[in-house]
């Protein structure tokens, strides 16, 4: 399998390094790009195909060029795998080649019949050559099959008209190097001259490289436009939200809003805030981001829109979702609110599609829940409310669903009952105070955040 090197005289290793410095050095460079671009796909995360391709294609591209340099075959002993690596290679390096041309959409016109016809040939001939060894016309038919899929590729890419500046600059890097490589082709049929492809093939990458580095800057330019805008709407959005409740006798309010993204579908308000009543209002947006938050702008308006009904929290609903119903895009709105009458001691709930209130009435936690279908997606949608008595010392809870929908590391929900308990455990201490433990423990429970979180806890002082 393996024959003896024969001994090696320095004076020809040196003329052989002298002659093939060129090729080992574009070979290295064209290796560690290939490599790089392969690594790069794979911190990605994602699959490219278009980093795939191409770093297979540099690799076996500058791996060709160091197995077929004279001075390492010097250096490494005859055997029949080497033999048949140094030719079958050659039917390697098109198949990733027209793959990555395919993929960036580069084949046009003749250039994709004939890519698949080499692509399929070249398959071919790799198989043989690797199973039965390097025949001459083997090396032949390789020749003619990339002249002629080379002259398609240029008659189709000269026939080509974009308007778009990288497809001209990539345009032109592949017809250099198409011409290099035809030129190589075409007179290896007949004679042997110094390989002028490898030149053609780095002013190739060089294009490639330009491009890839003017996407990159100019995606990062709009990332950096996208994360200004993004900024304004968060602004926007909290610029919507009300500030604190206003101290008076009776109510003590406090809230806490944690969006997923920077903006978010999350949506409180204090549609009353008098001294001896009010009204407050939860809402949750499907979805998440801008869309989610410009349809809670529009919950914003919906809302101030029905003052007038604010103590019938039923009657509140359903003109909401008479505002709301068809201008949100097929998306939808679930909401809770809650009136609270301090001279009757009273409050009154009504919900749509939104998790149950909490109420915590000494040391014990009720769930008071009067649900109707969500807003903005029936128009046949009602909604009725219920009553409860107040009592001194009585702690409201609204919430919304990422509340109670965070998992653990199990794939256990945090669940109503988990935040029963943890709404128990408050008992005593101020709003602001054991709004912030609950939500401290939602956190704790599920470290990842999948949803908007958002939390509003009133106390009935009773004065």
């Amino acid at each position: 399998m393996f024959a003896a090197a024969p001994s090696l005289r320095a004076d020809d290793v040196l003329t052989a390094f002298h002659r093939d410095a060129p090729a080992l050095f574009l070979g290295a460079a064209f290796v560690t790009t290939g490599l790089v671009a392969l690594a790069f796909s794979a911190l990605r995360g994602k699959r490219n195909p278009l980093f795939i391709y191409f770093g297979i294609f540099s690799t076996l591209y500058g791996l060709r060029l160091w197995v077929q340099a004279s001075l390492l075959g010097m250096l490494i002993p005859e055997s029949v795998f080497y033999g048949r690596l140094r030719e079958g290679i050659n039917n390697l390096v098109p198949i990733p080649f027209i793959l990555y041309l395919r993929s960036a959409g580069l084949l046009p016109g003749i250039a994709l019949p004939a890519g698949y016809v080499l692509l399929s040939a070249e398959s071919i001939l790799a198989v043989l050559t690797f199973a039965f060894g390097s025949q001459q016309k083997y090396i032949q038919l390789n020749n003619l099959l990339v002249i002629v899929s080379l002259v398609c590729v240029i008659v189709a890419f000269v026939r080509e008209r974009r308007d778009d500046e990288d497809f001209v600059v990539v345009r032109r890097g592949l017809l250099v190097f198409a011409a290099f490589a035809l030129c190589d082709n075409v007179s290896g049929l007949y004679f042997s001259l110094w390989r002028i492809e490898p030149l053609g093939f780095a002013f190739f990458l060089g294009c490639l490289g330009y491009v890839a580095a003017r996407r990159t800057l100019r995606r990062d330019q709009q990332l950096s436009e996208i994360r200004k805008e993004l900024e304004v709407a968060r602004r926007i959005q909290l610029s919507i939200l009300p500030a604190e409740f206003p101290a008076g006798p009776h109510f003590d309010v406090a809230v806490r809003y944690v969006p997923m993204t920077s903006v978010a579908g999350d949506f409180y308000d204090y549609v009353v805030a008098g001294n001896s009543t009010a009204g407050l209002l939860i809402a949750d947006v499907s979805g998440h981001g801008v869309p989610a938050a410009l349809i809670a702008s529009m919950v914003k308006l919906a809302a101030l829109s029905q003052r007038e009904s604010a103590p019938d929290p039923a009657q509140f609903l359903l003109g909401m979702n008479r505002v709301l119903l068809g201008n949100t895009q097929n998306q939808f709105v679930t909401a809770a609110y809650v009136y609270l009458d301090a001279a009757a001691r009273e409050l009154r709930y009504a919900a749509a599609g939104h998790p149950p209130m909490l109420l915590l009435r000494n040391g014990e936690v009720q769930e008071i829940e009067e649900n109707g279908l969500m807003l903005a997606a029936f128009d046949f949608a009602s909604y009725s409310a219920v009553s409860r008595s107040l009592q001194s010392g009585d702690r409201l809870l609204l919430y919304t669903d990422g509340i109670v929908e965070g998992v653990n590391a199990a794939g256990e929900a945090f669940g109503q009952a988990t935040l029963a308990e943890s709404l128990k455990k408050t008992s005593g201490e101020p709003p602001a105070k054991a709004i912030q433990k609950i939500l401290a423990s939602v956190q704790a429970w599920s470290p990842t955040q999948d949803d908007d979180l958002t939390l509003l806890m009133c106390d009935f002082v009773g004065r």
